[in-house]
């Protein structure tokens, strides 16, 4: 775009306006959003346009009017012929200004006599363009809501440049006048806290940084309510920060917490928003006040169109009216979302313009769509197990359906925050049953990927739902999850007494086939913590239930479960009976994920009978089914087994790379226990290497993990590994070491047990 330069006339009765507004105090950052501008005054895209016009959209609050004016006094010399600037008041409460008023303005400042301005706006549109047309100007339109109220304020010379602001997209001014378009949104953290200082600075101590910055989150990072929060900080120098954000996280006192004694400023910020949303058309107001009782802060196109009950089509059509006036950030295809302070203001009008039952009815149909969403992800995800009996969605919510694995996975990883907050909402409404059944739903339907953190929460409070309902079967269902969660996390504890809860729950309530299953989690809670006669009776017994039932899927499951305990005790010939009975059928159904589990421990088989290359393979396959499933914990713990076949074909370099990925893996799991396998695996690995003092310090970070966690064969193991590579340098500290893993295994009677301590007394006697 060039800017043609022209002198500032030497006629003494020529009026050179200067109308700006001062300029914004405290203004920090918007570097990028500046050299934008800066690039368009320099004309740098080579345009030749008849008109010059940028138009800063954005949200109420973003600073639009702040940034525009900082650039504008920073260019003002470059604009001899003066500025001038209205605000239009576009989303003003009140009339906005016409392009009447605005013409006489202008014109007035221009020096033209109050009198002589035309009364019709086209002729008073056409003096302007005259005017102006020797002269370079700098014109600033401020809060412009439509594109009529701005074409008749554009001069007709190129030597001009209009500034627009506006909380719409006002598309028309780039079709027909060719305007450039800067979208401001919120601002980054880092120049939200430097706003936050600089309000604040000289007024009250230097405050934490951390804390500055969950400030400015729950600001949004919108400058408006930024410049309100500071102010009340500065305004109140021994007032801790934290009882700020304590009132800031409570949506329903935001309002009151940012008002600074006389409300103007709180008024305000409701101001903005308000203005904005007393634009929309019905449907699109009440979309925007429903979507204030969307469970998180971002959504898809599917639960907005369940929410407000209404088409697909619809929705998408509203919300790209929400997404023109700024009131919703467009994220990707089909997702939205909202900024803290609107999403606040949302709900406070869904209180104010719904009814109590329109609000009810609204949460129930978004929580029936996700509710009944997972419910078709677990029939991809985890399509052996046993689906919940649910009531029919609202047929106003209809659910979606999946293709494919990777497009359940895909929509679960999306709205896992989603369904979190689903669960939160229900317990909060008091809809109890909704609240037990996502939570039950949510475990089967978590992608692979979740840690498991992130369902804990929401076990918990399915918990106490359903037993206020007095729903048995539900009952176990959640604590059986739930002993799966703590099992996952180490809480061996909590893992045993929600297992064993669930089992008596389901024999009183005569559930052969639920007995049967929580005696397999039993089994896997004894294997995990190597109680190996314990296990294999469990596994018996809840084999003999899944044959007697002909749950074919189960009953391959538990004997493949029921082979890896023989394997760990050192029956390698009744492993391999049990593990090709249940790799046939699990090959016959096509559950990929119990393949590889079964190729897991072949491969720990082939091993130890010195098989290295079927051992590899094996390993290999089972790696590629846990990639292709897009599962994180079984890629992380094959891993493992991986490794171990590498290094012992002597790939110590690959095999470091193993370990060193099943570490960064179980450590995002939160799963510390096969974290510190990983590092035992790595002290292996070096001591092979002959690199015993780093063998030594990753076999000590394995046992005082394991030690911490309750894991007394792990512990032994790695002690061991350590006693092993001290040897040499430190006898007396290995002997040390070898006789606290003596004494750790001294209540463990199988085989391999035994030959462990045969091994070390070996050691201890040289």
């Amino acid at each position: 775009m060039h800017f043609h330069s022209t002198r500032a006339a030497d006629d003494p009765a020529r009026v050179v306006p200067r109308q700006l507004p001062g300029d914004a105090r405290g203004f920090v950052n918007r570097t990028e959003e500046l050299h934008r501008l800066d690039a368009i005054l320099a004309g740098g895209e080579g345009d030749s346009v008849v008109v010059a016009i940028c138009v800063i959209a954005g949200t109420a609050g973003a600073g639009k009017t702040s940034l525009a004016l900082r650039w504008a006094h920073q260019v003002k010399a470059d604009f001899p012929d003066g500025q001038l600037y209205v605000n239009l008041r576009g989303y003003d409460p009140g009339e906005p200004v016409t392009a009447q008023e605005a013409l006489h303005r202008f014109l007035t400042g221009l020096g033209v006599e109050p009198g002589a301005v035309p009364t019709d706006t086209e002729a008073a549109a056409a003096l302007f363009r005259s005017l102006s047309a020797d002269r370079r100007m700098l014109i600033v339109l401020d809060n412009a809501a439509t594109v009529a109220q701005v074409r008749p304020l554009l001069p007709g010379h190129a030597g001009c440049l209009v500034v627009v602001t506006s909380r719409g997209r006002l598309s028309g001014l780039a079709v027909r006048d060719g305007a450039h378009r800067i979208t401001l949104g919120t601002l980054p953290e880092p120049e939200a806290v430097s706003l936050l200082r600089a309000v604040t600075s000289g007024y009250r101590p230097e405050d934490d940084a951390e804390k500055l910055t969950e400030l400015a989150r729950l600001c949004a990072r919108l400058p408006l309510a930024l410049r309100i929060a500071a102010e009340r900080a500065a305004s109140h120098p021994h007032m801790q920060l934290d009882e700020l954000i304590a009132d800031l996280r409570d949506e329903s006192a935001l309002w009151a917490a940012l008002s600074t004694g006389d409300e103007q400023d709180a008024d305000a910020v409701r101001s903005v928003f308000a203005w904005s949303y007393r634009a929309l058309s019905p449907d699109a107001a009440r979309l925007f006040r429903l979507l204030g009782l969307h469970p998180g802060p971002g959504f898809g196109l599917g639960a907005v169109s369940a929410l407000a009950g209404i088409s697909v089509r619809q929705a998408r059509q509203l919300l790209d009216v929400l997404v023109g006036a700024h009131l919703l950030e467009q994220t990707a295809p089909d997702r939205f979302e909202f900024h803290d302070l609107l999403r606040a203001y949302a709900t406070e009008q869904s209180r104010l313009d719904e009814t109590a039952d329109g609000r009810a009815a609204a949460l129930r149909r978004v929580l029936d769509w996700y509710l009944h969403t997972a419910d078709a992800a677990q029939s991809w995800i985890t399509p052996a197990r046993e689906h919940l009996s649910l009531d029919p969605a609202d047929e106003r919510a209809a659910p979606l359906s999946f293709s494919d694995y990777d497009q359940a996975v895909d929509w679960s990883e999306r709205e896992q925050s989603n369904l979190i907050a689903a669960v939160r909402t229900a317990e909060k409404a008091g809809l109890d049953r909704y609240a037990w059944q996502l939570s039950a739903v949510f475990w089967s339907a978590q992608a692979p990927s979740a840690a498991v953190t992130d369902w804990l929460d929401t076990g918990e409070i399915g918990l106490r739902a359903v037993r206020r309902l007095g729903d048995r079967v539900g009952e176990a269902k959640i604590l059986e999850s739930l002993g799966f969660a703590y099992r996952r996390l180490n809480d061996l504890p909590k893992a045993l007494n929600a297992h064993r809860e669930a089992l008596t729950i389901r024999r009183e309530l005569s559930d052969p086939r639920g007995e049967a299953s929580a005696l397999n989690a039993l089994g896997l809670l004894a294997l995990r913590t190597r109680r190996l006669r314990d296990a294999e009776e469990h596994f018996v017994r809840a084999l003999a239930v899944f044959h007697e039932l002909d749950a074919v899927h189960w009953e391959a499951v538990t004997r493949a479960n029921l082979g890896t305990v023989h394997f760990e005790a050192g029956r390698l010939t009744e492993a391999v009976s049990n593990l090709e009975q249940a790799l046939v059928v699990h090959e016959r159904m096509a559950n990929k994920g119990s393949v590889g589990n079964v190729l897991r421990v072949r491969s720990a088989i082939h091993l130890e009978r010195g098989e290295l290359a079927e051992a590899a393979r094996t390993a290999h396959e089972a790696l590629d089914m846990a990639l292709e499933l897009r599962d994180r914990v079984m890629e992380g713990y094959w891993l493992l087994y991986l490794g171990d076949v590498q290094q012992a074909l002597g790939q110590c370099a690959e095999a470091l790379i193993s370990y060193q990925r099943s570490a960064t893996i179980h450590r995002r799991l939160g799963d510390r226990s096969r974290e510190a396998l990983a590092w035992y695996g790595v002290g292996r690995t070096y001591h092979r290497l002959e690199r015993a003092a780093e063998a030594a310090d990753f076999f000590r970070r394995a046992a005082a993990v394991q030690q911490e966690v309750g894991d007394s064969w792990h512990h032994a193991l790695a002690l061991d590994g350590l006693a092993t590579s001290l040897f040499v340098e430190d006898a007396v500290a290995a002997r040390r070491h070898w006789g606290d893993a003596l004494r750790l295994l001294a209540d463990y009677d199988d085989v391999r047990a035994v030959k462990l301590r045969e091994r070390i007394e070996g050691r201890l006697t040289e």
